[in-house]
């Protein structure tokens, strides 16, 4: 007599385990993929990645947004913090922080409390660096 083992073969077994950062990511942050263009708004409740094409609106509140390296925006950005490695038309407000990489540029106006701006990156509009920080030592 034979006994199979039913608890071997095809399945999630013979897979490798996903790591663990990628399940904490995927858990945490919302994703818009390179191959995915989308027109209108976008409302996020959670941190959220774009790598794609989005012509509109974007508003993740209290979270924050990055943007990819390939990511081609035009829109208007508001979200707690702000990182951008790709293409921006339209303005950007961040209630905390906007980081600009070296790969990123904006064509529009941003408005946050901090900025912080790797060499090679652009901004084609004003900057308003005034807000939520503390006023101490600084008039008005």
């Amino acid at each position: 007599m034979a006994i199979a083992d039913t608890s071997r073969g095809p399945g999630p077994s013979t897979s490798p385990p996903a790591s663990k950062d990628a399940v904490d990511e995927r858990r945490v942050m919302a994703w818009i993929g390179q191959g995915v263009v989308i027109e209108g708004k976008i409302m996020s409740a959670q941190d959220l990645r774009i790598d794609g094409k989005v012509e509109g609106t974007i508003e993740v509140g209290n979270h924050g947004l990055i943007l990819g390296a390939g990511a081609a925006v035009k829109a208007t950005l508001t979200a707690r913090t702000i990182l951008i490695s790709g293409t921006v038309i339209g303005n950007v407000t961040a209630t905390e922080r906007v980081d600009l990489q070296a790969s990123g540029s904006v064509q529009g106006d941003i408005s946050t409390p901090r900025l912080v701006m790797v060499d090679g990156a652009v901004v084609k509009g004003k900057v308003a660096t005034r807000g939520n920080r503390g006023a101490a030592g600084r008039d008005g």
